[in-house]
């Protein structure tokens, strides 16, 4: 079998992105992609992937990477929400382009992918580390080159891992000594969601995303069952609406609190209120809002730390709400909402709200606690009342 060249696919998606005008959070997938490609024949060799972009709604713009008129940003604005490098072997960008106005895009809040090859240069590899991802340039037995995750970083997941008899090392030259890296700590795809919702995609061959992959037959080793066409197509396609926000995209609308038997917020609670939270999320099904059920949400009434922890309720229908009695601290509050589960944006909802103590005129006239100090100031007056009459009175 012919051997297959690597890919690094890196993207970083963005919860939102602040400075592209054409971004609506309404409309994920309505952005303007650049990509720069080392050859303009790639645009026709992997034109699949790049179609199943464009059917998407996604506008990609295809420049030369060393293309002297190309830039990001134009008087202070981004001209693109994306940028695609197919790229790998590039030493030095065009126009204002370089590894820092890269890194500024993705901070800024911006879309990347970056392909390389077993002859990727130092500037791409710069980037990629910085994901957390080490390549090890030997190939490995799925034809491509491997790569190892870095354990400090808990963020990244192996979405496609090599069997447990594979190890990376150069067929060509003899094995002094046992391979770093075998089995399944060779990952071939990796997937990263960052703490600000970026997201990073690292694949392992560009030629995964070509043509002729994508309409390959495939037959397993050791196995007589033959595939007409490899899942090479639906696998990146299914990847890349991950990366691109087109699924687990979550969203949270309409987030409202007040008193119970009440509709409008108040300004302030009192201490033992009996209050009433909701909220609504949905997620992005790739074409429009979807009401998103799950019964592990929760909200924390907090100050410096959690008074009150309650799990929210839902209809089904994207609504979660839950009811609660203020606690009988005062102070100031927050309604917190800190949602993450594995494949999905992460939210992180926080509303401030004073909870004030009874003023002197809210407490009760009588209190029940208070009846043995009750009895014993009329007993008191009684008995000098008694004292009194019988002191003047008595002869």
């Amino acid at each position: 079998m012919a051997r297959l060249s690597l890919i690094v696919l890196i993207t970083i998606i963005p919860f939102i992105s602040t400075l592209c005008s054409s971004f609506s959070p309404e409309n994920p997938t309505d952005r303007r992609i650049l990509v720069l490609l080392d050859d303009l024949a790639l645009q026709s060799s992997h034109s699949l992937y790049f179609s199943s972009l464009q059917s998407r709604g996604y506008a990609l713009d295809f420049k030369l990477a060393d293309d002297s008129k190309i830039g990001l940003q134009r008087y202070g604005q981004y001209l693109y929400d994306g940028l695609i490098l197919f790229c790998p072997s590039i030493d030095r960008f065009g126009g204002s382009i370089d590894s820092a106005a890269i890194v500024d895009f993705v901070d800024s809040g911006h879309d990347l992918i970056i392909a390389v090859d077993n002859s990727a240069s130092e500037r791409i590899r710069e980037i990629a580390t910085e994901c957390g991802v080490d390549f090890d340039d030997a190939p490995v037995l799925f034809q491509g080159m491997g790569h190892s995750l870095n354990p400090a970083n808990s963020l990244v997941l192996k979405a496609l891992s090599a069997s447990s008899s594979a190890y990376s090392a150069n067929p060509k030259t003899k094995l002094s000594n046992p391979p770093s890296l075998t089995g399944s700590a060779i990952s071939l795809v990796s997937v990263v969601q960052a703490r600000n919702n970026a997201r990073v995609l690292i694949a392992g061959s560009l030629s995964m995303f070509s043509n002729r992959f994508f309409r390959s037959g495939v037959q397993k080793a050791g196995s007589s069952i033959k595939h007409a066409k490899s899942g090479n197509e639906q696998f990146l396609t299914e990847l890349s609406k991950w990366v691109f926000h087109e699924r687990g995209h979550l969203k949270a609308v309409n987030v409202r609190h007040h008193k119970v038997g009440e509709t409008d917020e108040p300004a302030m609670y009192r201490i033992n209120d009996d209050l009433e939270y909701a909220v609504e999320i949905y997620e992005w099904s790739g074409k429009s809002w979807e009401p998103y059920v799950a019964n592990d949400v929760q909200v924390q009434f907090y100050m410096m730390s959690p008074y009150v922890l309650k799990t929210l309720s839902t209809d089904q229908k994207g609504l979660y709400f839950t009811a609660f009695k203020v606690p009988d601290v005062y102070g100031v509050f927050q309604f917190k909402v800190e949602y993450q589960q594995l494949g999905y944006t992460s939210l992180s909802l926080s509303k401030q709200i004073p909870v004030r103590p009874f003023r002197h005129n809210e407490y009760e006239r009588f209190l029940t606690a208070a009846f043995p100090y009750y009895g014993a100031s009329f007993s008191m007056m009684a008995g000098f009342f008694i004292f009194t009459f019988a002191y003047l009175y008595n002869k």
